[in-house]
């Protein structure tokens, strides 16, 4: 069974100073030892490549993409995931809801995916299972 990992969670794991990255670390080995596939998409690495050089510099983007992402499949979001995406950010016209988020969204639907590793609670409004956080 696959699991999609959202930019939120990705970066908590590499930024020690995130105080959501012990818990991002226990959730990561626990998805492992379960043999989930654990899967995202080129946006999010796009946008998680953005956040961590701008907080942490490039030596944590070449721990993203060197060492942390060498597991993980990478789906490529196409021309009709863009595109619903985007209608779908017009529609809800929120501020706080990013065109990342909402590829990732159309994403896990075409993939039928139902479980995110993810700190962002919009995948909870889109009926996505995070795991209980406590």
């Amino acid at each position: 069974m696959s699991v999609f990992v959202d930019t939120s969670f990705l970066v908590a794991l590499l930024d020690e100073d995130d105080a959501r990255s012990s818990t991002a670390a226990l959730l990561w080995e626990q998805a492992s030892a379960a043999g989930r596939t654990i899967l995202t998409t080129n946006y999010a690495v796009l946008e998680c490549c953005a956040v961590l050089q701008r907080r942490l510099g490039v030596a944590a983007v070449r721990r993203l993409t060197r060492d942390l992402l060498a597991p993980v499949t990478l789906e490529w979001v196409t021309r009709a995931d863009h595109e619903r995406a985007l209608a779908a950010l017009e529609v809800a016209g929120r501020r706080d809801l990013s065109l990342v988020d909402c590829v990732s969204f159309e994403v896990m639907r075409r993939l039928d995916l139902v479980d995110c590793l993810a700190f962002d609670t919009h995948f909870d409004e889109q009926g996505f299972a995070r795991p209980d956080l406590g």
